[in-house]
């Protein structure tokens, strides 16, 4: 069971004679218990009689008692589970549990006692009482520390992690306490960091508060630590990116404890230490997560039927989830994928069952007969269309696809809720549809003015929503990175100067739930996302993370700009003067651009024919007409464009 490698490379048992009698123990360890706990209440009722000798007592009433109490003390342990305890993780409950135990058996023999009137001398029988109820809690305790030192023993002969926490509050000491009996990634905690002057000096569970935030790198280095855990389940955004950085400048990967950890009670603490996880980029954001009321959300949309078109993705399965909670009449998730489409479908009715009213419809966006089928079938209240290519390079080599499943999928969905009067379209655009440089950026700036053209003259309210990239999507860079440095190297980057906006998935989709409850027609809504983040300092940092260093341990290149890439992406087409405010915080709304209808879908008919003929030119010269913003990078500026560099 117990081995380790001894230096000529050879499997050793180090401990076999303790693993033999550990088994048989444990194979009979109820038994074993049971003759234990009747030593030691055999033995309690001899100290009396060692104190005070016999006295009157005859010795067959003597035995009498003896046998009671015995019998007694060891079924009242047994029907309070004091058998099926483990005691190596033992705990104040588990002691509490035995005192009790102890309590109600003393109890018993009384009854007993009384009915059968056998003389019982009280004050020794309290003497009793207390001597058997220590002697179990004592034989239990020695064995859990018995097995400690075992253990730690073995522990001595395995290399140790030496590991900084960052925090000396209660999630510290539930860590610490669970380290001490279960410990599977022999993690030696060395020292602890807290900015509390009145706790540094201190220890905790014998473990140092050795100083301050401002200490981390000195002591990092004194210690010769290997992990830095952040355990400040409650800490705000600012104080973790402050922490996160001075720790990513020492050599030592980081880990952090999630805020939901906060919460867990104390005696569901088994897998503490399973909750610890890597430091994610989303740690280093630097802003306080967006989180918005959404009881005016549950309004809207409890007892309406909502289709979400591109429900499988990762904002769509999003967008399912959190219309889900808000107790709609019926849920509808269309998409063309079946895989991700049956994903959602087995979370949700995981998690809601018959409460849900829940359909799947297996279909593209550009079926326009099979949408018509769904609203003929359906009286549809609100539609999220989510449903896109969103691959900036790959569009730029299949343009024809990116018409036919962005333009002409929002044209036929559009179509069907202006037929069947929905309440309520919602578009899920992109800041790439802001002055853009490719074809995917320029067919979402299309399928937003089809939305405003609409918004003009149906009894459908339709609007867009516009934000940036979304943290861990379907495109994001940061798997990308992540998997160049589990492999060793390099880090790709498109350009040193790249900037993206930056969001989460649910603050994300709150966005858009929140905007379509507040949607009156023809709005294109647009989140403030705070200051835009440089990629290269992304990568840096998730290099930094995995206790690695840029340019010596992991290399970063730069590919130079794909296809239809930006170096700063935009929000609002004319700058910060077209948007006015709406009266939630954090949401405004664009100006809307004048454009002549009449021209527009003449265009978006000629654009629709050259895409079902595959007429690549004719498709990107229809754009260009039919966006003015639109702007294509001249040949040659994407140096490096690389199929597998997935879009920031």
């Amino acid at each position: 069971m117990f081995t380790i490698l001894n230096k000529s490379n050879q499997s050793v048992n180090i401990l076999s004679f303790y693993n033999k009698v550990y088994g048989i123990l444990n194979k009979y360890r109820t038994l074993v218990l049971m003759l234990i706990d009747a030593s030691i209440a055999l033995f309690s009722c001899h100290i009396p009689l060692l104190i005070f000798g016999l006295q009157d007592l005859e010795a067959s009433t003597f035995i009498l008692k003896l046998f009671l109490y015995t019998v007694i003390y060891i079924l009242t342990f047994k029907a309070n589970g004091m058998y099926k305890n483990l005691w190596r993780y033992s705990g104040y409950k588990d002691l509490l549990q035995c005192l009790k135990a102890s309590a109600i058996a003393s109890v018993l023999f009384l009854l007993v006692a009384w009915i059968t009137k056998i003389p019982v001398d009280y004050g020794e029988f309290l003497l009793v009482s207390i001597i058997s109820c220590f002697g179990t809690i004592t034989v239990r305790l020695v064995y859990r520390e018995m097995r400690t030192i075992v253990e730690r023993k073995i522990d001595n002969e395995i290399p140790r992690t030496n590991v900084m926490l960052i925090g000396a509050g209660q999630a510290t000491a539930l860590l610490l306490e669970e380290l001490e009996s279960n410990n599977p990634n022999n993690y030696l905690v060395k020292c602890i960091i807290d900015d509390d002057d009145v706790k540094i000096g201190r220890s905790m569970y014998k473990i140092n508060i050795v100083g301050n935030t401002a200490n981390i790198l000195e002591m990092s280095e004194k210690h010769e630590i290997d992990i830095i855990i952040v355990v400040i389940p409650s800490i705000d955004k600012e104080n973790k990116r402050r922490i996160l950085d001075i720790c990513s400048k020492t050599q030592c990967k980081l880990k952090i404890l999630p805020e939901f950890c906060s919460l867990i009670p104390y005696d569901s603490i088994n897998s503490f230490t399973e909750s610890i996880r890597d430091v994610q980029i989303e740690d280093l954001l630097g802003r306080e997560p967006i989180a918005l009321d959404c009881e005016l959300t549950k309004g809207y949309l409890n007892n309406k039927t909502v289709l979400v078109t591109g429900g499988g993705g990762s904002i769509g399965s999003e967008l399912c989830r959190q219309i889900a909670s808000c107790y709609p009449k019926k849920l509808i998730i269309l998409d063309e994928y079946e895989n991700n489409a049956y994903e959602i479908q087995r979370d949700l009715l995981c998690k809601y069952g018959d409460k849900l009213n829940l359909e799947i419809e297996i279909a593209s966006v550009r079926d326009g007969r099979k949408l018509e089928k769904v609203f003929i079938s359906n009286e549809i209240n609100i539609i999220f269309h989510a449903a896109a290519h969103k691959h900036v390079p790959l569009m730029e080599h299949n343009p024809e696809e990116a018409v036919k499943n962005n333009i002409i999928g929002t044209y036929n969905t559009v179509r069907m809720a202006d037929k069947f009067i929905a309440d309520k379209f919602i578009l899920i655009s992109t800041d790439k549809a802001v002055n853009p440089t490719s074809i995917m950026g320029a067919t979402k700036r299309i399928c937003e003015m089809i939305i405003q053209a609409y918004a003009r003259h149906s009894s459908t309210n339709f609007s867009a929503v516009r934000f940036g990239n979304v943290l861990g999507s379907n495109g994001s860079v940061i798997p990308l990175f992540k998997q160049q440095i589990k492999e060793g190297g390099p880090v790709t980057i498109t350009h040193e100067n790249i900037t993206r906006y930056f969001m989460t998935i649910p603050e994300a989709v709150q966005l858009v739930l929140k905007a379509a409850s507040i949607a009156e027609g023809g709005e294109i809504f647009v989140l403030d996302m705070g200051e835009p983040v440089k990629i290269k300092d992304l990568a840096y940092n998730l290099i930094r993370l995995s206790g690695l260093i840029p340019e010596d341990d992991i290399k970063v290149e730069y590919i130079g700009l794909r296809p239809g890439e930006k170096l700063y992406e935009e929000l609002l087409i004319a700058g910060d003067a077209s948007q006015t405010k709406t009266e939630i915080e954090k949401i405004f709304i664009e100006k809307p651009m004048e454009f002549d209808e009449k021209q527009f879908f003449e265009s978006l008919e000629k654009m629709v024919m050259a895409a079902k003929n595959n007429e690549r030119d004719s498709i990107v010269s229809l754009i260009e007409k039919t966006v003015p913003t639109y702007k294509k990078i001249p040949e040659g500026q994407e140096k490096g464009f690389n199929v597998q560099q997935t879009v920031i």
